[in-house]
């Protein structure tokens, strides 16, 4: 009987020849990451127990992707008792304010993480390394048990296999697909399965998608309770990969005959552009339902559409047009690299032409409204990874999710508009 790519991994990082979900391991993890915004209690919490050291520094990886701005003064302290910690612990992979960007992005973009990589996580986000072919697992509060000892039980996930069919038609995009299996994997979703803890694993015609769109087919699941998601990483994958590693790295792939909790399907082929309504990315529905609606903000980032090609696919939109009288666009890049490469190709001075406003590399307003918050009875849409009440500030806001495109769209038209009507206009070269 064979094995599903969270079970290979799994078991790799256990020292095993093999594992089966349910089965309680401790892996050994490639590295542990922590983000910003629980150093503080993670540290006091060792402290507290008299351990002042972390398993391995040079295994654990600190980010600076939740608090950028340093927008009150608790951030700031925050900030300086991070960079504290970051020399008491002697920890030299410190991302500091400026320095990496978003910790779900920019690792897989420096070759941190590689197909086949196994790593711990505070954040539950960071299910977005399924995209490039890796597994993350999300610690929790039990964050400060893995920095001191470098493990800590965990179950095999089961997994579940969705069979993509069909290609996507021009104006539909990896995030559409994402809200509509949101919707599927609810509570009474049309898939009809249970998804809480478990890996959805990606199979079928799979290779349409590049990595920024299976970055972002990670993010929707993650909000419905998957623990994990994983794309078996495709040539053009390893290409990139390859170029980026920082150490050797061994692909995945499940096994033929692997055993999945369920097994369902989707067709894309006839897909329409998508947004989530108010309450949550499964809240899905086809754009055309509420097209029309007056939006006074808009976003576009986070760490379900703030990869390079999601940027890109925005100016493409934005070049030569403006945003509308009354309508706010606020940009944050996933990651410094990207803002860099923005300014070399011109896709900064297409953002701030059209009257687009630029945040640093990192969550931006997708982290709970840091920066760039709504007033009340205000509409949004952005292409966050979560639109509960109040995500963005006012809690009578509301908050639609979409497409790059469709964000760069609406933010031009000054309501929520299918991207399909408005085509780049600046042709692109032959």
């Amino acid at each position: 009987m064979g094995m599903t790519a969270a079970e290979k991994i799994l078991a790799r990082a256990s020292g095993l020849k093999e594992t089966r979900a349910g089965a309680i391991v401790y892996p050994t993890p490639d590295f542990v990451t922590i983000h910003d915004g629980v150093v503080m209690g993670a540290k006091q919490e060792l402290d507290a127990l008299g351990i002042d050291r972390v398993f391995d520094p040079a295994r654990v990886m600190m980010v600076t992707d939740h608090d950028v701005l340093y927008l009150n003064e608790r951030a700031v302290a925050r900030g300086v008792f991070n960079r504290t910690a970051a020399r008491a612990w002697g920890i030299t992979n410190f991302y500091d304010a400026g320095q990496g960007g978003h910790g779900h992005i920019f690792p897989m973009e420096q070759g941190i993480v590689s197909p086949g990589t196994f790593y711990f996580d505070n954040d539950r986000h960071c299910t977005n390394a399924g995209g490039i072919g890796a597994l993350a697992i999300r610690v929790g509060t039990d964050m400060s048990r893995v920095l001191a000892t470098g493990t800590t039980w965990t179950v095999v996930p089961e997994s579940v296999k969705l069979t993509i069919k069909g290609r996507l038609r021009p104006g539909v995009y990896a995030r559409d697909v994402g809200f509509r299996i949101a919707r599927g994997l609810a509570g009474d979703g049309f898939f009809g399965v249970n998804i809480d803890y478990r890996v959805l694993e990606f199979a079928g015609d799979i290779e349409q998608f590049a990595l920024a769109a299976r970055v972002s087919l990670c993010s929707s699941p993650t909000e419905m309770r998957a623990i994990g998601v994983f794309f078996p990483p495709s040539t053009e994958i390893l290409e990139y990969a390859g170029i980026r590693a920082r150490r050797p790295f061994a692909p995945v792939y499940p096994d033929s005959d692997a055993v999945y909790d369920a097994e369902i399907e989707l067709d894309v082929s006839s897909l329409e552009p998508q947004v989530a309504l108010p309450g949550g990315p499964h809240r899905a529905a086809d754009l055309s339902t509420v097209a029309g609606t007056p939006v006074n903000h808009t976003f576009i980032g986070s760490c379900g559409s703030g990869m390079w090609d999601d940027l890109a696919e925005a100016a493409k939109i934005l070049e030569g047009r403006h945003i509308a009288p009354g309508v706010r666009l606020i940009v944050a890049p996933g990651s410094e690299a990207s803002t860099h490469r923005m300014r070399r190709e011109g896709l900064l001075e297409i953002y701030q032409e059209a009257g687009a406003m630029m945040l640093p590399a990192g969550c931006g307003v997708c982290a709970s409204g840091r920066a760039g918050l709504v007033h009340s009875g205000e509409v949004s849409i952005s292409t966050a990874v979560a639109n509960g009440a109040g995500r963005f500030g006012a809690k009578d806001a509301q908050l639609f999710l979409a497409s790059p495109a469709t964000v760069a769209t609406s933010a031009v038209a000054g309501r929520i508009t299918d991207p399909r009507v408005m085509q780049p206009t600046v042709a692109p070269p032959p």
